[in-house]
């Protein structure tokens, strides 16, 4: 990734002054990448700009990237191309999907309030396209609804949209056209807009994470587009864990972290260890009087919310309470015999029945470990319901599941800095073996 100097984005000032000018200085000075994905590392957050009296501290999308733009007459242009791609969930589990310049989720489109943007559309799928700005206030002719607003975008062409910001806060795009089918296979992005007059409590990281729902059966490579509720992936920009990136920060940083919602589902997205604020939503950032303080926070469907919250050292789970979104390839529709001894039953059944995975008879543990030790072959492409290693042993989480890590000191490369030492005592312990330890109170019986 290249890192623009300030004076290369000051010599841009030729272009014109004002707000577009200072914009697109402020912009420039963070990194830039390319076509490709980046690492999934987190790189140290640049110095927030301060140009013009803007300030804003450029996102991170964990396991995505930022669109790049140019100027053009004052402008900033954006090139968006929806197209078949692969991709992985997470090492073993790869689809054929669709999404835009390479990936799912789109990148992350960034600009500021106040700024002009033309945005092209080029259209690489076998069927007509379109795409909403969602939450964006705008032109009726821009707002991408196909047959309402616009023809839809046909294989091979190129559409442009145009607009002038007249907002800020975390907003998305998706496309209005076949809706059911291409947002089912991935068509779905971030767009960010930073308040033109700077934020009155700055944050020092700024993370933007997209909520999504997949149907991908077992032993299958593409994801089902008429599936309403029984999804078996619920992902993290894309991503289930343990692939997804984890979320670093230094102990005392302001962490924001904006959700948005393009899922079936609602999520009540859960941090462990920290009460954070409720602090925006597609609406902006809220007045101060209304920020409230929270664990679990709901994100409804076509809903963003933004998170705010100092960071306390340690290693803190962050994820969605829905038991069943912090799992992977759900059996939906099977019984699961807990208590019953189904050992040799699975290869009969799946015979009949290709998916099928039988559950451990005495818990769903007990069937990932089978699956981890070689004792019990899954179907093809298909991932375990639970998985991912932690410092003390199976960690026993997937989907919508991550790690905020905050220390101290942070490596300045970005890299992951592996797992958090408790200091002294503050450590959950085992003080016995016995079975009958203590003499703990029971409810009495009627």
């Amino acid at each position: 990734m290249n890192r623009r100097h300030l004076l290369s984005a000051l010599g841009a000032a030729g272009l014109g002054a004002g707000l577009i000018g200072r914009a697109r200085a402020q912009h420039e000075m963070h990194d830039m990448p390319g076509m490709s994905m980046p690492p999934a590392a987190t790189p140290e957050p640049s110095p927030a700009p301060a140009l013009g009296g803007a300030r804003y501290r450029p996102v991170h999308t964990p396991n995505g990237w930022t669109l790049p733009f140019r100027i053009n007459d004052g402008v900033k242009e954006f090139h968006l191309v929806a197209e078949e791609i692969e991709h992985e969930f997470a090492p073993g589990c790869v689809a054929r999907c669709w999404g835009y310049n390479g990936g799912t989720p789109g990148p992350t489109i960034e600009a500021v309030e106040g700024d002009r943007v033309r945005i092209y559309v080029t259209n690489h799928l076998p069927e007509a396209t379109s795409v909403h700005w969602h939450g964006i206030l705008l032109p009726s002719g821009m707002d991408g609804v196909s047959g309402l607003n616009q023809p839809g975008i046909a294989p091979g062409e190129t559409y442009v949209y145009e607009f002038t910001l007249r907002q800020h806060g975390t907003q998305l795009y998706h496309p209005h056209a076949d809706e059911m089918t291409q947002m089912a296979l991935g068509m779905m992005g971030l767009f960010v807009i930073h308040p033109r007059d700077g934020e009155a409590v700055p944050v020092d990281r700024d993370y933007a994470i997209l909520l999504h729902n997949w149907a991908l059966h077992p032993g299958t490579s593409r994801p089902d587009p008429s599936i309403m509720s029984d999804f078996d992936l619920w992902t993290f920009n894309s991503k289930v864990y343990p692939a997804t990136a984890p979320l670093l920060a230094r102990s005392g940083e302001r962490v924001r972290i904006r959700l948005g919602n393009l899922s079936m589902w609602n999520h009540p997205i859960h941090l462990h260890g920290h009460r954070f604020l409720v602090t925006g939503s597609d609406g902006g950032r809220w007045p101060h009087a209304l920020w409230r303080p929270e664990v679990t926070e709901i994100v409804g469907v076509g809903q963003t919310r933004d998170i705010e919250f100092v960071a306390a050292a340690g290693d803190w789970a962050f994820h969605c309470h829905m038991s069943h979104h912090t799992m992977n390839a759900m059996g939906h529709g099977i019984a699961n015999p807990l208590g019953v001894d189904t050992r040799g039953v699975a290869d009969d059944v799946r015979q009949l029945l290709p998916g099928y995975m039988a559950m451990g008879g005495n818990g769903m543990s007990e069937h990932s470990a089978h699956l981890a030790m070689g004792m019990m072959a899954g179907p093809g492409n298909t991932l375990p319901m639970m998985t991912g290693q932690g410092p003390h042993g199976a960690i026993e989480m997937g989907g919508m599941f991550t790690v905020l890590k905050v220390r101290d000191e942070l490596p300045g490369d970005g890299r992951d800095p592996g797992w958090y030492r408790p200091p002294g005592r503050e450590l959950a312990r085992r003080v016995s073996n016995d079975p009958g330890f203590g003499t703990p109170l029971r409810r009495p019986k009627a």
